[in-house]
């Protein structure tokens, strides 16, 4: 098991035939991804290089392809159209890459997709990761044949959205045989985390950059949900950043409902307040969002804390009593 996606599900591209929907989707398609079609209003019974059928709506292509799941790559002004477009489609994991979505665009995203959700089970929610993230990858085994000639990287799990999928282990590769699940709000930071934890012989279950603007979807407490639900999930690193309350929020929730080891980081510890660093939603302001208080939190939740970035292998291999 993995969670919100694994080898068979479904993706579609939304803005298959931009500059960066074209790259990812070749990218996820030569990785393992189910790609079966992607989206482009007006060019819509044609393909793309990897043979993929294209569809003017999103409506089109589940009807034809039973997607399941989409990554967005369609310009800021026009992302917020496409979340809503596909949740009216009845797809249910939606990545939304795209950097720069006006705030007031996922006030109102956010606000359709909590009523889409209300009273739902955690499986019949819908799920949008993002904007602003790097997107969703669950590892699979290396496939040894097909694209993996050309490519050794080449794996026949599911990765949507621009992760590279590289540096990511499995837990059939995994020399510990345990797989430890990684949530962040910062793209690169999941990166070094994926690649400290696979150099101490961890896999990794999956890997979720849920993004760092200030009004999203998914968020650390539904991920946390998750990978606790989540029996190839042996442990938990989480990684935050200044700016709002949610790693406080993570740690309280982590006291009362997660019984699996969790090791943190927290970026943005020399930022000074009021000043905006990296994310729109990485800022300090009215005496929250600062590192201090999230380590301060996260330290009482009994969580292992890394102190720089160097250290988030070796905090989880803490947490795991591995040290």
């Amino acid at each position: 098991m993995a969670i919100l996606i694994d080898a068979n599900t479904k993706v579609i591209c939304q803005g298959i035939t931009g500059s960066f929907g074209a790259l990812h989707t070749r990218g996820c398609y030569h990785y393992g991804t189910k790609m079966v079609g992607g989206v482009t209003p007006g060019k819509g019974g044609t393909k793309d290089e990897n043979n993929l059928p294209i569809f003017n709506t999103v409506a089109a292509a589940v009807r034809d392809t039973g997607a399941d799941a989409t990554m967005i790559f369609v310009p800021p002004p026009f992302t917020a159209d496409a979340i809503l477009e596909a949740m009216d489609a009845g797809i249910k994991t939606i990545i939304a890459v795209t950097e720069g979505v006006p705030v007031q665009d996922m006030v109102k995203v956010r606000a359709v997709l909590d009523e889409n959700n209300a009273g739902k089970s955690v499986k019949d929610r819908t799920v949008l990761v993002g904007p602003n993230c790097p997107g969703v990858i669950t590892p699979g085994p290396k496939t040894g044949s097909g694209e993996s000639a050309k490519d050794p990287y080449t794996k026949s799990g599911c990765k949507i959205g621009i992760m590279p999928g590289y540096i990511n282990t499995h837990r059939s590769e995994s020399k510990l045989a345990k797989n430890v699940g990684i949530v962040s709000r910062s793209g690169t930071l999941t990166y070094e985390a994926v690649w400290q934890t696979s150099n101490l012989g961890l896999g990794q279950s999956t890997c979720v950059g849920i993004g760092g603007d200030p009004v999203r979807g998914f968020g650390f407490i539904d991920c946390l949900e998750r990978f606790q639900a989540d029996p190839d999930t042996d442990a938990i690193l989480m990684i935050g950043e200044i700016g709002g309350t949610d790693e406080e929020a993570a740690a309280d929730y982590i006291t009362k409902h997660v019984t699996k080891p969790v090791a943190s980081f927290i970026a943005g510890r020399t930022a000074p307040p009021g000043k905006r660093m990296g994310h729109a939603g990485a800022i300090i302001s009215g005496g929250q969002g600062g590192a201090d208080t999230k380590i301060a939190a996260l330290k009482k939740a009994n969580i292992t804390v890394a102190e720089t970035p160097a250290d988030m292998g070796g905090a989880m291999a803490r947490a795991m009593n591995l040290a």
